[in-house]
């Protein structure tokens, strides 16, 4: 396993050792660019080791101990980006091994299912696929622990009181309208919108309409740009806790409630320039405090 990795730019890992300032010079010369070099050589060989070795199971169908003996050396060469993505959840309350050990699944699957014929890197076909393995088991094991059984029935609630309201109104209806309609505070409902927001997840092992669809993670390919915002959830809700209550509201509201800073602004009583400025300062503040954390 490799314990100190960084990514490179088209997703995959790359060794490095201890870092020199650029330019410096080590016993045989500039060391940094030379090492930059070496290592951006090195990749592109294991790329092209990697291509291979996927043509060559394709090849391999009907003779499974060659098949499998290929397949193990692909999962082996790309242990080092399961442990860079399991590393991203490792202050989260699992043990890193037991992060690595599901990420694994996740990159087994990858192997089993990428198509080299679609002309995309291994490594970007198979991120999304290891962490959304890595997301379910958060998932699996915190459901039944972590949520009351009053958010989930507040969701159920919420659920029916803004169907009931859309199709009445003919619009969204606003926090303060659900909440006079369970008569609960409005508060609650934010609460609920949370949860609903955290709990709406997909399986990438279903089909993506019918039963005779691929799945949706075979579906997967080119990063998704939101992808870093999804991985980071589970990271921003303690940081959201610590907000001033005008401006958890208004990204609560704007975020898991899906109204637009129109909407916003006459909830809040305030512009919607204002709504858009606390917008742009909060998700600044919550960037910084992310990347801090990383």
């Amino acid at each position: 396993m490799v314990s100190d990795a960084s990514m490179t730019m088209d997703g995959g890992v790359e060794a490095t050792g201890s870092a020199q300032p650029a330019g410096a010079a080590g016993p045989t010369g500039p060391a940094v660019p030379n090492r930059r070099r070496a290592g951006s050589e090195r990749h592109a060989h294991d790329r092209e080791v990697a291509r291979g070795l996927f043509a060559r199971l394709a090849e391999l169908e009907s003779d499974p101990p060659a098949r499998a003996a290929v397949r193990d050396r692909l999962v082996e060469m790309h242990l080092p980006l399961v442990e860079h993505l399991a590393r991203r959840f490792r202050n989260r309350g699992e043990p890193l091994d037991d992060l690595i050990q599901v990420a694994t699944i996740g990159l087994i699957k990858s192997v089993d299912r990428f198509d080299s014929d679609r002309g995309v890197e291994f490594s970007t076909y198979a991120t999304p696929t290891i962490v959304g393995e890595i997301k379910r088991h958060f998932r699996d094991k915190g459901w039944a622990v972590r949520v009351p059984r009053r958010l989930q029935e507040l969701r159920l609630a919420l659920t029916s009181a803004t169907a009931e309201l859309s199709q009445r109104n003919g619009r969204s209806p606003t926090v303060a309208e659900l909440a006079v309609q369970l008569g609960i505070s409005e508060e609650e409902v934010l609460e609920g919108l949370e949860s609903a927001n955290a709990y709406s997840t997909l399986s990438l092992d279903v089909p993506d309409t019918d039963d005779d669809s691929p799945a949706v993670a075979d579906t997967l390919g080119a990063e998704d740009d939101a992808l870093e915002g999804v991985e980071y959830r589970e990271s921003l809700k303690p940081l959201l806790e610590q907000l001033p209550p005008r401006e958890k509201k208004i990204l609560l509201l704007r975020f898991f409630g899906n109204m637009t800073q129109s909407q916003i602004a006459q909830e809040v009583g305030i512009s919607q320039m204002h709504v858009s400025r606390l917008l742009a300062r909060t998700l600044a503040q919550l960037r910084e405090r992310l990347l801090v954390e990383e």
